[in-house]
């Protein structure tokens, strides 16, 4: 497959430019090879303008986000947290060194023995995300590591309901993709933050084999469409997997594409509009207090420069 007529064009890049510095840095890091000192520059901006800031302002003195709304797994605040790492705020500026000081000094989670917010709870979807915010803007947490690896099925991947403690409900052997990714992406962030391992690589690596041996998302037993709400991007993401979402992990991840993903490349190539954007397909029911897309059928920037780096990386490893 030659994806050349897939290349970022002058017209989507200046699209894609005139938006949020959070939007504007990763293009000039994915898209455009800027010079590594006009990146840093642009992605500075994101803890003073435009969504990463006004994101921050919402923080509460006591380190959360929800408000009175605000429920007891800390869901808003967890889902904001997320939000400002997929953005890409510099872990290393002051406003995020302030907000990450708040989480780890005043939260956590009552109906788990006061646990500190991040050194993580029960379920492998939430902590696979618990851990990469801590190794992205603290510090990597070895134990919630340890814990997540000593969770992995025979198949190779997670499911949350792995860890439920139910006598009506036995504990699942299969695991599931949306836990998969959300566990796979923190243990990425963990590794970059200096805990590479062997034991960590591998479970990666049998997690991506899950992922890939599924053509992306197709059932290993019958070979149908596991759900079809895959096949449509979103973003934010929160805990959804879907097909852009993955293939992202991949390339971010330094994965070589082979044939497993040919399948999930051309549904992204599918979903482009004949203007050359990716729409936003749908939103989930998540909450942060922030808005940043566009309407669900409108395009989206989110996407577009998603979906752009997918076949800019696959189009590459062919070259």
């Amino acid at each position: 497959m030659c994806l050349h007529d897939y290349a970022p064009r002058p017209a989507h890049l200046k699209w894609l430019l005139d938006s949020d510095p959070a939007i504007r840095w990763q293009v000039m890091r994915d898209l455009i090879a800027e010079a590594p000192n006009a990146i840093a520059a642009e992605r500075s901006r994101i803890a003073t303008e435009g969504w990463g800031a006004q994101l921050l302002a919402r923080q509460s003195s006591a380190g959360k986000w929800g408000g009175p709304q605000e429920n007891r797994g800390l869901l808003v605040t967890f889902n904001s947290l997320v939000v400002l790492k997929d953005l890409g705020l510099d872990p290393a500026s002051q406003a995020a060194r302030k907000m990450i000081d708040r989480v780890d000094k005043r939260l956590v989670f009552k109906w788990h023995n006061n646990r500190p917010f991040l050194h993580g709870e029960t379920e492998p979807c939430i902590n696979g995300r618990i851990l990469g915010i801590g190794s992205y803007f603290k510090e990597p947490n070895d134990a919630l590591a340890k814990q997540l690896l000593s969770e992995q099925l025979e198949d190779g991947g997670w499911n949350c309901e792995a860890t439920l403690v139910s006598p009506k409900r036995p504990k699942s052997r299969r695991s599931s993709f949306h836990t998969t990714i959300c566990v796979l992406e923190g243990l990425l962030d963990y590794e970059r933050a200096g805990r590479k391992s062997a034991a960590v690589t591998k479970a990666r690596n049998r997690a991506e084999d899950y992922l890939l041996e599924r053509r992306m998302f197709r059932s290993l037993r019958t070979g149908e469409v596991i759900d079809k709400r895959w096949l449509r991007f979103s973003f934010p993401t929160f805990w959804h997997y879907d097909v852009l979402r993955g293939l992202d992990y991949l390339r971010n991840a330094g994965i070589k594409p082979d044939s497993r993903v040919t399948e999930a490349i051309e549904t992204v190539i599918a979903r482009r509009h004949q203007n050359g954007r990716w729409p936003l397909n749908l939103l989930h029911a998540e909450d942060i207090p922030l808005k940043m897309e566009t309407g669900v059928g409108r395009a989206s920037r989110w996407n577009t420069l998603r979906a752009l780096r997918v076949l800019h990386w696959y189009n590459n490893s062919k070259g």
